[in-house]
């Protein structure tokens, strides 16, 4: 069966940066377009990035923007999320999803499997 395993959460300060990886397997990684949501306590999940089948084309949440960057490698079935200068509001619990067809979307509807999320904290 499909498998979406994150890591590298964890606690940092603000203004730091975090590495975050996400491991798929039980499917053919290079036909799945790939993205990164977050949900915060007591809201509701939201886009964070995403990446189309190739790499071509990706797609960031206002809020990320040019602190962010959604990376892949196909040969390892791995999507990455780079993020620096971190703020306490990009506390949450991040989920990486797959998406079928190859092209990047921002909405959750349009992705077929998850992963259980990792917890990433920023401090003040």
């Amino acid at each position: 069966q499909v498998q979406l395993v994150e890591s590298g959460g964890g606690l940092v300060e603000a203004g730091g940066s975090l590495r975050l990886s996400c491991v798929a397997s039980g499917l053919t990684f290079s036909n799945y377009a790939m993205g990164w949501f977050r949900q915060a306590p007591g809201k509701e999940r939201e886009f964070v990035s995403s990446i189309s089948w190739g790499g071509g084309v990706t797609k960031y949440a206002d809020s990320v923007k040019g602190r962010f960057t959604i990376s892949r490698d196909n040969t390892k079935s791995t999507v990455y999320l780079q993020m620096n200068s971190l703020k306490p509001e990009d506390t949450a619990v991040y989920y990486c999803a797959a998406r079928g067809g190859g092209a990047a979307y921002s909405g959750a509807q349009h992705f077929d499997f998850w992963g259980q999320g990792t917890q990433v904290t920023v401090s003040s």
